[in-house]
Protein backbone atom coordinates (compact mmCIF):
# COMPACT_ATOMS: atom_id res chain seq x y z
CA UNK A 1 0.00 0.00 0.00
CA UNK A 2 2.79 2.66 0.91
CA UNK A 3 4.51 1.73 -2.39
CA UNK A 4 1.32 2.55 -4.48
CA UNK A 5 1.08 5.95 -2.66
CA UNK A 6 4.20 6.69 -2.98
CA UNK A 7 4.09 5.68 -6.84
CA UNK A 8 1.13 8.08 -7.26
CA UNK A 9 2.82 10.89 -4.89
CA UNK A 10 5.39 10.63 -7.61
CA UNK A 11 3.35 11.08 -10.42
CA UNK A 12 1.93 14.13 -9.17
CA UNK A 13 4.92 15.88 -8.57
CA UNK A 14 5.58 15.15 -11.92
CA UNK A 15 2.08 16.53 -13.57
CA UNK A 16 2.80 19.51 -11.45
CA UNK A 17 6.25 19.78 -12.58
CA UNK A 18 4.97 19.78 -16.21
CA UNK A 19 2.11 21.90 -15.31
CA UNK A 20 4.86 24.66 -14.15
CA UNK A 21 6.59 24.57 -16.76
CA UNK A 22 4.15 25.04 -19.76
CA UNK A 23 2.82 28.08 -17.79
CA UNK A 24 5.77 29.76 -17.62
CA UNK A 25 5.44 33.48 -17.76
CA UNK A 26 5.39 35.11 -21.25
CA UNK A 27 8.81 37.15 -22.30
CA UNK A 28 8.36 41.00 -21.54
CA UNK A 29 10.02 43.72 -23.08
CA UNK A 30 9.92 47.49 -22.95
CA UNK A 31 9.97 49.13 -26.45
CA UNK A 32 10.62 52.96 -27.81
CA UNK A 33 8.84 54.09 -30.70
CA UNK A 34 9.94 56.69 -32.61
CA UNK A 35 8.24 58.27 -35.56
CA UNK A 36 10.46 61.04 -38.00
CA UNK A 37 9.81 62.76 -40.08
CA UNK A 38 11.97 62.60 -42.78
CA UNK A 39 10.35 64.55 -45.63
CA UNK A 40 12.04 67.29 -47.28
CA UNK A 41 10.31 71.19 -47.35
CA UNK A 42 10.06 72.36 -49.97
CA UNK A 43 9.96 76.35 -51.36
CA UNK A 44 7.19 75.88 -54.07
CA UNK A 45 3.84 74.35 -54.54
CA UNK A 46 4.15 74.03 -58.59
CA UNK A 47 6.75 75.22 -60.80
CA UNK A 48 7.30 73.72 -64.51
CA UNK A 49 8.04 74.83 -67.82
CA UNK A 50 6.06 76.40 -70.65
CA UNK A 51 7.30 75.88 -74.22
CA UNK A 52 4.95 74.51 -76.76
CA UNK A 53 1.98 77.39 -78.12
CA UNK A 54 -1.29 75.86 -77.91
CA UNK A 55 -2.53 73.90 -80.51
CA UNK A 56 1.30 72.60 -81.74
CA UNK A 57 2.75 69.50 -80.78
CA UNK A 58 6.55 70.40 -80.06
CA UNK A 59 8.52 73.24 -78.82
CA UNK A 60 8.45 76.47 -80.19
CA UNK A 61 8.26 80.65 -79.71
CA UNK A 62 4.96 82.00 -79.84
CA UNK A 63 4.41 84.76 -82.98
CA UNK A 64 2.04 87.20 -82.77
CA UNK A 65 -1.82 85.77 -82.51
CA UNK A 66 0.00 82.51 -80.60
CA UNK A 67 0.15 81.68 -76.86
CA UNK A 68 1.60 79.38 -74.15
CA UNK A 69 -0.71 78.01 -71.51
CA UNK A 70 0.07 76.28 -67.90
CA UNK A 71 -2.19 74.70 -65.72
CA UNK A 72 -1.76 74.61 -61.82
CA UNK A 73 -3.06 74.10 -58.49
CA UNK A 74 -2.58 76.87 -55.64
CA UNK A 75 -3.40 77.29 -52.03
CA UNK A 76 -4.84 80.83 -51.08
CA UNK A 77 -1.75 82.62 -50.19
CA UNK A 78 0.40 81.39 -52.88
CA UNK A 79 1.40 83.92 -55.63
CA UNK A 80 2.90 83.37 -59.45
CA UNK A 81 5.66 84.10 -61.01
CA UNK A 82 6.77 83.45 -64.66
CA UNK A 83 9.49 84.51 -67.22
CA UNK A 84 9.74 84.64 -70.70
CA UNK A 85 11.88 86.58 -73.20
CA UNK A 86 11.64 89.82 -75.38
CA UNK A 87 13.28 87.63 -77.95
CA UNK A 88 14.44 90.76 -80.07
CA UNK A 89 16.90 91.86 -77.16
CA UNK A 90 20.00 90.07 -75.23
CA UNK A 91 18.95 89.24 -72.28
CA UNK A 92 15.01 91.13 -71.68
CA UNK A 93 12.38 89.20 -70.40
CA UNK A 94 8.87 89.85 -69.27
CA UNK A 95 8.04 89.08 -65.37
CA UNK A 96 5.88 90.39 -62.17
CA UNK A 97 7.97 92.01 -60.02
CA UNK A 98 9.57 89.38 -57.16
CA UNK A 99 6.43 89.59 -54.96
CA UNK A 100 4.35 87.69 -57.82
CA UNK A 101 1.05 87.63 -58.50
CA UNK A 102 -1.32 87.36 -55.71
CA UNK A 103 -3.21 84.57 -57.00
CA UNK A 104 -6.48 84.88 -54.28
CA UNK A 105 -8.37 88.13 -53.45
CA UNK A 106 -8.84 89.34 -49.88
CA UNK A 107 -12.07 87.67 -49.41
CA UNK A 108 -10.51 84.77 -50.36
CA UNK A 109 -11.83 84.57 -54.06
CA UNK A 110 -9.81 83.35 -57.17
CA UNK A 111 -8.20 86.17 -59.36
CA UNK A 112 -8.83 85.94 -62.39
CA UNK A 113 -8.73 87.92 -65.80
CA UNK A 114 -6.67 90.56 -67.43
CA UNK A 115 -3.19 90.57 -65.17
CA UNK A 116 -1.15 92.33 -67.88
CA UNK A 117 -0.56 95.21 -65.46
CA UNK A 118 1.19 93.91 -62.99
CA UNK A 119 3.86 92.71 -65.88
CA UNK A 120 7.21 94.28 -66.41
CA UNK A 121 10.03 94.25 -68.57
CA UNK A 122 13.33 93.29 -66.70
CA UNK A 123 16.93 93.41 -67.68
CA UNK A 124 18.80 90.12 -66.75
CA UNK A 125 22.21 91.99 -66.18
CA UNK A 126 23.93 89.31 -68.38
CA UNK A 127 24.35 90.76 -71.38
CA UNK A 128 25.62 94.16 -72.96
CA UNK A 129 22.39 95.23 -74.89
CA UNK A 130 22.22 96.25 -78.47
CA UNK A 131 19.06 97.85 -80.35
CA UNK A 132 16.10 95.78 -79.92
CA UNK A 133 15.56 93.91 -83.38
CA UNK A 134 18.72 94.36 -84.67
CA UNK A 135 21.28 93.20 -82.43
CA UNK A 136 23.68 90.92 -84.03
CA UNK A 137 23.69 88.78 -80.72
CA UNK A 138 19.98 88.45 -80.29
CA UNK A 139 18.52 84.92 -80.66
CA UNK A 140 16.96 85.87 -83.76
CA UNK A 141 20.32 86.76 -85.42
CA UNK A 142 23.09 85.21 -83.33
CA UNK A 143 25.56 82.40 -84.01
CA UNK A 144 24.70 80.49 -81.29
CA UNK A 145 23.55 80.78 -77.76
CA UNK A 146 25.65 82.99 -74.94
CA UNK A 147 27.51 84.57 -77.77
CA UNK A 148 27.21 88.54 -76.02
CA UNK A 149 29.27 89.82 -74.12
CA UNK A 150 28.43 90.68 -70.55
CA UNK A 151 27.45 93.22 -69.02
CA UNK A 152 29.27 95.18 -66.76
CA UNK A 153 25.97 95.93 -64.31
CA UNK A 154 25.14 92.74 -63.86
CA UNK A 155 22.05 93.50 -61.84
CA UNK A 156 18.77 92.75 -61.98
CA UNK A 157 16.58 95.78 -62.99
CA UNK A 158 13.79 96.99 -65.24
CA UNK A 159 14.48 97.63 -68.71
CA UNK A 160 15.63 101.02 -69.95
CA UNK A 161 14.55 102.07 -73.27
CA UNK A 162 18.40 103.11 -74.36
CA UNK A 163 17.65 102.92 -78.13
CA UNK A 164 13.97 104.85 -77.70
CA UNK A 165 12.36 101.62 -79.45
CA UNK A 166 11.01 99.39 -76.91
CA UNK A 167 7.03 98.62 -76.83
CA UNK A 168 4.71 99.49 -74.17
CA UNK A 169 4.40 95.73 -72.01
CA UNK A 170 0.69 95.66 -73.23
CA UNK A 171 1.77 95.86 -77.27
CA UNK A 172 3.48 92.64 -76.56
CA UNK A 173 2.04 90.34 -74.43
CA UNK A 174 -1.48 89.69 -72.96
CA UNK A 175 -1.10 87.34 -69.55
CA UNK A 176 -4.72 86.30 -67.80
CA UNK A 177 -5.49 84.03 -65.32
CA UNK A 178 -8.96 81.88 -65.25
CA UNK A 179 -9.95 79.14 -62.73
CA UNK A 180 -10.66 75.87 -63.45
CA UNK A 181 -11.86 74.77 -60.53
CA UNK A 182 -12.20 76.28 -56.51
CA UNK A 183 -7.90 75.77 -56.15
CA UNK A 184 -7.00 75.27 -59.93
CA UNK A 185 -5.86 77.77 -62.52
CA UNK A 186 -4.72 78.40 -66.21
CA UNK A 187 -2.35 80.89 -66.84
CA UNK A 188 -2.46 82.25 -70.38
CA UNK A 189 0.75 84.23 -72.13
CA UNK A 190 -0.73 85.31 -75.61
CA UNK A 191 1.53 87.60 -77.77
CA UNK A 192 -0.44 90.31 -79.36
CA UNK A 193 2.94 91.99 -80.95
CA UNK A 194 2.45 92.97 -85.05
CA UNK A 195 5.06 93.34 -87.46
CA UNK A 196 5.23 97.53 -86.71
CA UNK A 197 5.46 97.07 -82.68
CA UNK A 198 9.55 97.41 -82.91
CA UNK A 199 10.89 100.14 -84.85
CA UNK A 200 14.14 99.94 -85.61
CA UNK A 201 16.62 102.82 -86.87
CA UNK A 202 17.16 101.37 -89.97
CA UNK A 203 14.06 102.18 -90.72
CA UNK A 204 12.79 98.70 -90.29
CA UNK A 205 9.98 97.25 -88.29
CA UNK A 206 9.99 93.88 -86.26
CA UNK A 207 6.95 91.78 -84.21
CA UNK A 208 8.49 90.82 -81.02
CA UNK A 209 8.66 86.90 -80.68
CA UNK A 210 8.40 85.37 -77.12
CA UNK A 211 9.94 82.30 -76.07
CA UNK A 212 9.36 79.41 -73.61
CA UNK A 213 9.55 80.30 -70.08
CA UNK A 214 8.80 78.96 -66.52
CA UNK A 215 6.21 79.56 -64.33
CA UNK A 216 6.36 79.28 -60.33
CA UNK A 217 3.65 79.12 -57.48
CA UNK A 218 4.97 80.35 -54.56
CA UNK A 219 4.85 82.49 -50.74
CA UNK A 220 7.57 83.84 -49.64
CA UNK A 221 9.01 86.92 -52.30
CA UNK A 222 11.89 86.47 -55.21
CA UNK A 223 10.90 83.35 -56.31
CA UNK A 224 13.35 84.15 -59.66
CA UNK A 225 15.02 87.10 -59.11
CA UNK A 226 15.79 90.06 -56.95
CA UNK A 227 15.53 93.48 -57.92
CA UNK A 228 19.00 95.03 -57.69
CA UNK A 229 20.82 91.93 -57.07
CA UNK A 230 22.72 89.54 -59.59
CA UNK A 231 20.96 86.69 -61.12
CA UNK A 232 20.69 83.65 -58.69
CA UNK A 233 22.77 81.73 -61.11
CA UNK A 234 19.92 79.33 -61.54
CA UNK A 235 19.12 79.61 -64.73
CA UNK A 236 17.66 83.08 -65.44
CA UNK A 237 20.28 84.03 -68.03
CA UNK A 238 19.39 81.61 -70.69
CA UNK A 239 15.94 82.21 -70.38
CA UNK A 240 16.48 85.88 -70.81
CA UNK A 241 19.11 85.15 -73.64
CA UNK A 242 18.71 82.55 -75.68
CA UNK A 243 14.70 81.43 -74.73
CA UNK A 244 16.13 78.36 -73.05
CA UNK A 245 13.79 76.82 -69.48
CA UNK A 246 15.55 73.70 -68.84
CA UNK A 247 18.08 74.67 -66.55
CA UNK A 248 15.75 76.94 -64.26
CA UNK A 249 12.43 74.95 -64.79
CA UNK A 250 15.11 71.78 -63.35
CA UNK A 251 16.37 74.01 -60.56
CA UNK A 252 12.80 75.14 -59.67
CA UNK A 253 11.42 71.19 -59.66
CA UNK A 254 14.05 70.23 -57.06
CA UNK A 255 11.91 72.33 -54.61
CA UNK A 256 8.58 72.04 -55.44
CA UNK A 257 6.32 69.54 -53.99
CA UNK A 258 4.33 69.35 -50.54
CA UNK A 259 5.92 69.61 -47.53
CA UNK A 260 4.58 67.06 -45.38
CA UNK A 261 3.40 67.17 -42.03
CA UNK A 262 2.13 64.55 -39.79
CA UNK A 263 -0.67 65.47 -36.83
CA UNK A 264 -0.18 63.82 -33.45
CA UNK A 265 -1.75 60.27 -33.13
CA UNK A 266 -2.44 57.58 -31.36
CA UNK A 267 -0.68 53.73 -30.21
CA UNK A 268 -2.22 50.78 -29.30
CA UNK A 269 -0.62 47.38 -28.16
CA UNK A 270 -3.10 44.09 -28.58
CA UNK A 271 -3.56 40.63 -29.65
CA UNK A 272 -6.34 40.55 -31.74
CA UNK A 273 -6.03 42.21 -35.22
CA UNK A 274 -8.01 45.50 -36.37
CA UNK A 275 -7.84 47.78 -33.18
CA UNK A 276 -7.83 51.03 -35.23
CA UNK A 277 -9.92 50.21 -38.17
CA UNK A 278 -10.77 47.60 -40.72
CA UNK A 279 -9.75 47.86 -44.25
CA UNK A 280 -12.50 47.31 -46.51
CA UNK A 281 -15.41 48.39 -43.77
CA UNK A 282 -16.73 51.93 -43.05
CA UNK A 283 -15.26 53.70 -39.83
CA UNK A 284 -16.48 52.72 -36.78
CA UNK A 285 -17.12 55.98 -35.48
CA UNK A 286 -14.47 55.68 -32.27
CA UNK A 287 -12.22 58.78 -33.05
CA UNK A 288 -10.90 57.41 -36.83
CA UNK A 289 -12.22 60.30 -38.39
CA UNK A 290 -11.33 62.94 -36.20
CA UNK A 291 -7.69 61.66 -36.17
CA UNK A 292 -7.90 61.64 -40.01
CA UNK A 293 -9.66 64.91 -40.68
CA UNK A 294 -8.23 67.22 -38.31
CA UNK A 295 -5.12 65.78 -36.73
CA UNK A 296 -7.10 65.29 -33.31
CA UNK A 297 -6.64 61.59 -31.65
CA UNK A 298 -8.08 62.20 -28.29
CA UNK A 299 -11.75 60.29 -29.22
CA UNK A 300 -9.72 57.38 -30.51
CA UNK A 301 -7.11 57.76 -27.53
CA UNK A 302 -10.28 57.56 -25.00
CA UNK A 303 -11.99 54.73 -27.32
CA UNK A 304 -9.00 52.53 -26.54
CA UNK A 305 -8.36 53.84 -23.15
CA UNK A 306 -11.75 52.67 -22.00
CA UNK A 307 -11.77 49.14 -23.69
CA UNK A 308 -10.83 46.35 -21.65
CA UNK A 309 -9.21 44.62 -24.68
CA UNK A 310 -5.69 46.41 -25.29
CA UNK A 311 -2.52 46.17 -23.62
CA UNK A 312 -0.42 49.65 -23.31
CA UNK A 313 -2.46 52.77 -25.11
CA UNK A 314 -2.51 56.37 -25.78
CA UNK A 315 -1.85 59.54 -27.51
CA UNK A 316 1.46 61.39 -28.87
CA UNK A 317 0.88 64.73 -29.43
CA UNK A 318 4.48 66.83 -28.76
CA UNK A 319 7.35 66.73 -30.65
CA UNK A 320 10.50 65.50 -29.07
CA UNK A 321 12.26 69.00 -27.60
CA UNK A 322 8.99 70.65 -27.95
CA UNK A 323 6.99 72.54 -25.29
CA UNK A 324 3.34 71.42 -26.16
CA UNK A 325 1.96 69.67 -28.86
CA UNK A 326 2.07 70.14 -32.26
CA UNK A 327 2.37 68.48 -35.72
CA UNK A 328 5.43 67.27 -36.86
CA UNK A 329 7.74 69.17 -39.34
CA UNK A 330 10.65 67.94 -41.36
CA UNK A 331 13.47 66.85 -39.16
CA UNK A 332 11.17 66.76 -36.10
CA UNK A 333 9.90 63.28 -34.51
CA UNK A 334 7.39 61.62 -31.70
CA UNK A 335 8.45 59.13 -29.30
CA UNK A 336 6.51 57.31 -26.84
CA UNK A 337 7.04 53.77 -24.42
CA UNK A 338 5.63 50.82 -24.37
CA UNK A 339 5.48 47.66 -22.29
CA UNK A 340 4.47 44.17 -24.04
CA UNK A 341 4.81 40.61 -24.11
CA UNK A 342 5.48 37.71 -26.36
CA UNK A 343 2.54 37.66 -28.71
CA UNK A 344 1.77 41.47 -28.37
CA UNK A 345 1.52 43.57 -31.72
CA UNK A 346 1.89 47.06 -32.04
CA UNK A 347 -0.42 49.22 -33.88
CA UNK A 348 -0.26 53.14 -34.84
CA UNK A 349 -2.04 55.75 -37.04
CA UNK A 350 -0.61 59.52 -37.61
CA UNK A 351 -2.81 61.98 -40.11
CA UNK A 352 -0.81 62.95 -43.32
CA UNK A 353 -1.78 66.65 -42.76
CA UNK A 354 -1.72 67.88 -46.16
CA UNK A 355 -4.92 65.77 -47.15
CA UNK A 356 -8.74 65.38 -46.36
CA UNK A 357 -8.51 62.00 -44.10
CA UNK A 358 -5.74 60.00 -44.90
CA UNK A 359 -3.34 58.47 -42.27
CA UNK A 360 -0.46 56.46 -41.75
CA UNK A 361 -0.60 53.11 -40.09
CA UNK A 362 0.13 49.40 -40.49
CA UNK A 363 -2.38 47.49 -41.83
CA UNK A 364 -4.86 44.92 -39.69
CA UNK A 365 -2.58 43.00 -37.41
CA UNK A 366 0.22 45.53 -36.49
CA UNK A 367 3.69 44.96 -36.12
CA UNK A 368 4.70 41.80 -33.74
CA UNK A 369 6.82 42.78 -31.29
CA UNK A 370 8.23 39.73 -30.64
CA UNK A 371 9.95 36.91 -33.01
CA UNK A 372 10.60 33.57 -32.21
CA UNK A 373 11.14 34.93 -28.13
CA UNK A 374 13.49 37.81 -29.58
CA UNK A 375 12.21 41.09 -28.99
CA UNK A 376 11.67 43.56 -32.06
CA UNK A 377 13.81 46.37 -32.89
CA UNK A 378 14.95 48.07 -36.06
CA UNK A 379 13.33 50.17 -38.73
CA UNK A 380 9.53 49.38 -39.42
CA UNK A 381 8.53 51.48 -42.23
CA UNK A 382 8.01 49.07 -44.73
CA UNK A 383 4.88 47.52 -42.38
CA UNK A 384 3.28 50.74 -42.87
CA UNK A 385 1.12 52.42 -45.58
CA UNK A 386 -1.18 55.53 -46.71
CA UNK A 387 -5.03 54.86 -45.63
CA UNK A 388 -8.06 56.71 -46.50
CA UNK A 389 -10.54 56.84 -43.82
CA UNK A 390 -13.09 57.21 -46.57
CA UNK A 391 -14.97 60.13 -44.50
CA UNK A 392 -14.37 63.02 -46.66
CA UNK A 393 -13.72 63.67 -50.42
CA UNK A 394 -10.33 64.14 -51.17
CA UNK A 395 -8.72 67.23 -52.84
CA UNK A 396 -5.09 67.96 -54.22
CA UNK A 397 -2.47 67.35 -51.91
CA UNK A 398 -0.94 70.30 -49.95
CA UNK A 399 -3.71 72.68 -51.62
CA UNK A 400 -7.30 71.28 -50.71
CA UNK A 401 -9.47 74.18 -49.34
CA UNK A 402 -10.94 71.62 -46.42
CA UNK A 403 -7.59 69.71 -45.59
CA UNK A 404 -6.30 70.91 -41.94
CA UNK A 405 -4.02 73.56 -42.64
CA UNK A 406 -6.57 75.72 -44.54
CA UNK A 407 -9.96 74.53 -43.42
CA UNK A 408 -12.30 76.95 -41.44
CA UNK A 409 -12.67 74.75 -38.83
CA UNK A 410 -13.32 70.40 -38.39
CA UNK A 411 -14.89 68.48 -39.82
CA UNK A 412 -15.49 70.62 -42.53
CA UNK A 413 -14.97 69.03 -45.84
CA UNK A 414 -17.61 66.93 -48.18
CA UNK A 415 -18.27 63.71 -46.44
CA UNK A 416 -17.54 61.16 -48.35
CA UNK A 417 -19.69 57.56 -47.21
CA UNK A 418 -16.54 55.03 -48.08
CA UNK A 419 -14.59 52.21 -46.37
CA UNK A 420 -11.24 52.37 -45.01
CA UNK A 421 -8.65 51.46 -47.58
CA UNK A 422 -5.26 52.17 -48.98
CA UNK A 423 -5.35 55.29 -50.80
CA UNK A 424 -6.21 54.93 -54.78
CA UNK A 425 -7.23 58.37 -55.92
CA UNK A 426 -6.15 60.54 -59.09
CA UNK A 427 -3.63 62.27 -56.99
CA UNK A 428 -0.18 60.93 -56.38
CA UNK A 429 1.30 60.35 -53.02
CA UNK A 430 5.00 59.81 -52.51
CA UNK A 431 6.82 56.42 -51.16
CA UNK A 432 6.45 56.47 -47.14
CA UNK A 433 10.07 55.49 -47.24
CA UNK A 434 10.65 59.12 -48.33
CA UNK A 435 8.17 61.18 -45.72
CA UNK A 436 8.52 59.23 -42.47
CA UNK A 437 10.54 56.72 -40.49
CA UNK A 438 9.06 54.79 -37.87
CA UNK A 439 11.71 52.78 -35.47
CA UNK A 440 11.28 50.27 -32.47
CA UNK A 441 13.96 49.63 -30.46
CA UNK A 442 14.13 47.36 -26.71
CA UNK A 443 14.88 49.73 -24.15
Amino acid sequence: MLQKLTLIGTTLLLIIACDTTSNEPNIEADFRVVIENVAVSKSYSASGAFNTPVGASAPAPIFPGEAYEASFSAAPGSKLSFATMFVQSNDLFYAPDGDGIDLYNSNGSQVTGDVTSQIMLWDAGSEVNQEPGLGADQAPRQSGANTGAADANNMVRLATDDFSNLPAVSDVLMVSLSSTGSTSFKLRIENVSNSSTVMTSDGGSVAVPLAPGVFVIHAAANALFEAGQADFGYGLAAIAEDGDPSGLAGMLAEDTGVTQLYAPGVYVVHELANPLFTAGAVDRGEGLEDLAEDGDPTSLAATLSASDMYGANGAFNTPVGAASPGALAPGASYEFTVSAMEGDYLSLATMLVQSNDLFVAPEGMGIALFSSGTAMTGDVTSYFKIWDAGTEVNETPGVGLNQAPRQAGAGTGASEMATVSIVNDMYTYPNLSDIIRITITEI
